[in-house]
Parts: C-alpha cells; structure tokens; sequence
C-alpha cells in the first residue's frame, strides 16, 4: 500500500504541518472541509506544497519521523527543491486522479475481449 508523506501550509505560508496518510486526496479534502479543527482561523491549512511517495509502509514512518523533526528552514529547503514557487500541488493531482478514473471506465475489460484458444 502506498503511503504519502506531505507538507500543508496556509496562504500566508506562516504554518507548516507535515503529516502522513495513504489517501492524499481525502485528506487534503478533510483539511478544507474543516479548516479549525486543528488550528484557528487565521491558519487554515489548505495549500498541499510537498509530498512523497513511498511504497513499504515502515519506511514511509521512518522518514516521516525524519521530516516531522525537521526545522522550519530545513523543510522550506527541502520543499523548495521541487516546488520552488509553492504552487499548490492538490490542483494537479486532483486532475490526475479524475482523468485516471476516466480512463479505467473507458478502458475495455480485457476478460471479454480475449478469446478462448481450443485444442485439437
């Protein structure tokens, strides 16, 4: 099962939240659809600026560990490093994900179109 490691900020860029999840999507979802459960109005959390993909779900707590440890400088270095203009990342991963599902209902069952090689 895949795991993300993400980093959330508010517009103002002044927060910077870390946290770990398998389903990226609803839980970026979850952060604008309750945006002071955790923090108070002026920090609502809803620009995905960093994420990671990891596959072994004990690795993704490693560097989880690792990143949530992190200074304010060295996540800002390291979320630079792919995203230099903090663009918010949930835009195109949103599109992303529709046009996948788009594409698994188009896409022909491959049980019905193979057919049934009979032996002499």
């Amino acid at each position: 099962m895949n795991t993300f490691i993400y980093i959330i900020t508010d517009r103002n860029r002044n927060c910077l939240h870390s946290g770990m999840t398998t389903d990226l999507i609803k839980t970026i979802d979850f952060y604008t659809e309750m945006p002071n459960l955790f923090f108070d109005s002026a920090q609502q959390l809803n620009r995905l600026v960093y994420f990671e993909e990891i596959n072994n779900e004990e690795m993704a707590m490693e560097r989880f560990k690792v990143v949530s440890r992190f200074t304010r400088a060295q996540k800002e270095k390291m979320i630079r490093s792919v995203n230099p203009d903090w663009v918010d990342l949930t835009i195109g991963l949103k599109f992303e994900t529709n046009t996948m599902q788009q594409r698994m209902q188009f896409r022909p069952a491959i049980a019905n179109t193979r057919r049934r090689v009979t032996s002499f």
